[in-house]
């Protein structure tokens, strides 16, 4: 039973803060989204540019990876490079990329232990790392829609598989307000609205129908 005595108007440890989670992009290249038959590729392009700007707009730490850029999957997305334009991306030639050691010096050095990831794809580039990082005591959130995989299926088990092993599913927008939470903290209002107005769709639209029917303050 709950004991009223204990219970308070405080958040829960499960939840992300801009001071105890990185994210990680894993693999979003040219080679891997043409492969990617999971769901409309650009919705993910959309999703994984609407991830970095929500962790940028919080400070939170990332760590962009790619695998065999040169030879054979291409450069990082454009759209998430241009969001992090001076930051160091890790290239590999491992599928897992845990199996990295430039990778997980890279982890280890953001001194998080809730892990964010996102990537191409889901069933290999995504589920590999991921199960890694749970077994050796990471927490981690897998962004569904700011990844894909080569079938609707092969996505759909993988995030199933991952939620089994102990991982918890979440969207790129669910990251965003998780992270701002209160709309009474004005540091980064703006900031989430504009990433909101740019990437959210129809509830972008509404935020901007809002502001300019009922003024600046009427996004939420």
């Amino acid at each position: 039973m709950t004991d009223l005595a204990h219970v308070t108007a405080s958040p829960s440890p499960d939840l992300l803060t801009p001071d105890n989670c990185a994210v990680l992009f894993i693999d979003h290249q040219p080679q891997m989204f043409f492969g990617t038959g999971s769901g409309d590729r650009t919705a993910i392009v959309n999703s994984t540019v609407g991830l970095a700007k929500a962790a940028r707009a919080f400070g939170v730490p990332v760590v962009l990876s790619t695998v065999a850029a040169d030879s054979f999957s291409g450069p990082l997305l454009p759209q998430l490079a241009a969001v992090f334009p001076d930051h160091e991306v890790v290239d590999r030639t491992s599928m897992n990329a845990w199996e990295d050691e430039a990778f997980v010096e890279a982890v280890k050095a953001t001194g998080r232990r809730k892990l964010v990831i996102a990537g191409l794809w889901t069933e290999v580039c995504v589920v590999l790392p991921a199960l890694s990082a749970l077994a050796q005591g990471y927490e981690v959130y897998v962004v569904a829609d700011a990844s894909g995989g080569v079938t609707p299926e092969a996505h759909a088990h993988s995030v199933q598989r991952l939620v089994q092993a102990g991982a918890v599913p979440v969207t790129w927008v669910q990251v965003l307000l998780e992270l701002q939470r209160d709309w009474s903290r004005g540091a980064t209002y703006e900031a989430v609205m504009d990433v909101v107005k740019e990437h959210a769709g129809v509830y972008g639209l509404g935020v901007v129908y809002a502001e300019a029917v009922i003024g600046d303050h009427a996004g939420g």
